[in-house]
């Protein structure tokens, strides 16, 4: 029986307890929050053993064999150094940290241990599994475009002050991008088996309209919308577009075009959930068949998927879905995406 530690007693914190208290090989053995009174009360809660305020107290304890990083990006970095000194696997909420330099400090000090990543959400469903064995099959041919919008229309106003972290530079290193764009990514980018080398980007991103000035948290700086596109030495393409409290109107699309056919995606679970090929057909010029559909709200959370993958991949001794290294090209782009926008120009890659 695993012994894994939640650091951070967040909303975040509680899927991961709904998900450790299913599982028979792995079990929450302490909560720690710098906020006393939270990280009693989840223990309490969730009938924990044990609670603290002092993350090191439980890198330094032996019978803890790993732990969830579940608190704000600005944090996690530091902690994930210090609980990697200690021996420790260590699965980490998203973004993986606040730039490229951080995930690669991680990569450095991981050694035998397990480094995971939340990114990886998406791609635990029947679903996900199905479009990237077809993808493995060469199928679809040699790949031209990889295609994201993702459009969420403000809403009624929120009758709860926003968090503070979700839209702040210093907090959580950005904004929609990367609070979305990680899981978008990491879908995509991983059904292809993170095989891919970036080499430039050109992108803008802007803020909040003043109309929706109430929809983010005072002092927030950082992107509701953002539109890039970057290329790879590959020979593809990658169009991305993410916004929220917008005019624009709903919009959810994840698509891979090949030499071969297009590939139509369904990221988020949903009643209907498909995976849509379209191909060249001599007689119509195109047809358009269905490779996989079904109903996945009944499935288990996205979250149950990736404390499964992180418990499984300690004891078998094997890669967890989304490696620090996989989420490393995920950040590298981050920081790329970031830097055009500011700079008005194209970036490289190093």
């Amino acid at each position: 029986m695993l012994n894994i530690a939640i650091i951070g007693c967040g909303v975040i914190a509680q899927y991961h307890l709904r998900a450790l208290a299913k599982l028979k090989t792995a079990r929450a053995a302490a909560v720690c929050d710098v906020r006393t009174d939270v990280a009693q009360k989840t223990a309490a809660e969730f009938n924990i053993p044990r609670w603290t305020a002092s993350a090191s107290e439980l890198f330094a304890d032996p019978a803890i064999d790993a732990v969830i990083l579940a608190l704000p990006a600005s944090l996690r970095t530091a902690l994930a150094l210090e609980a990697f000194r200690h021996g420790k696997h260590v699965l980490t909420e998203k973004p993986v940290a606040m730039n490229a330099n951080e995930v690669r400090t991680m990569i450095a000090a991981q050694g035998d241990r397990v480094g995971a990543v939340c990114s990886s959400r998406y791609r635990h469903f029947d679903s996900a599994r199905a479009a990237r064995d077809f993808l493995r099959s060469g199928a679809l041919g040699k790949i031209r475009t990889i295609t994201c919008r993702g459009i969420s229309p403000a809403g009624a106003p929120p009758q709860n002050p926003p968090p503070a972290w979700r839209l702040r530079k210093d907090l959580n290193g950005g904004g929609i991008f990367v609070n979305w764009g990680c899981y978008d990514l990491d879908y995509l980018l991983g059904l292809l088996d993170f095989k891919l080398t970036p080499q430039s980007a050109l992108a803008r991103t802007w803020q909040v309209p003043a109309a929706y000035a109430a929809y983010a948290a005072p002092g927030s700086d950082a992107e509701t919308h953002v539109t890039a596109l970057i290329t790879f030495a590959e020979g593809c393409v990658l169009n991305y577009e993410r916004a929220e409290f917008t005019t624009l109107p709903p919009d959810n699309r994840w698509q891979i075009t090949g030499d071969r056919g297009t590939l139509t995606l369904q990221m988020l679970k949903a009643k209907s959930a498909n995976i849509v090929l379209t191909e060249p057909d001599a007689a119509k010029g195109t047809r358009t068949r269905v490779l996989w559909e079904g109903d996945e709200t009944a499935s288990s959370s996205e979250h149950d998927g990736v404390v499964n993958d992180f418990a499984d991949a300690i004891l078998q001794k094997r890669k967890p879905e989304t490696t620090l290294q996989d989420a490393l090209l995920f950040a590298r782009i981050a920081d790329a995406i970031y830097a055009s926008s500011a700079s008005g120009n194209p970036v490289s890659f190093d």
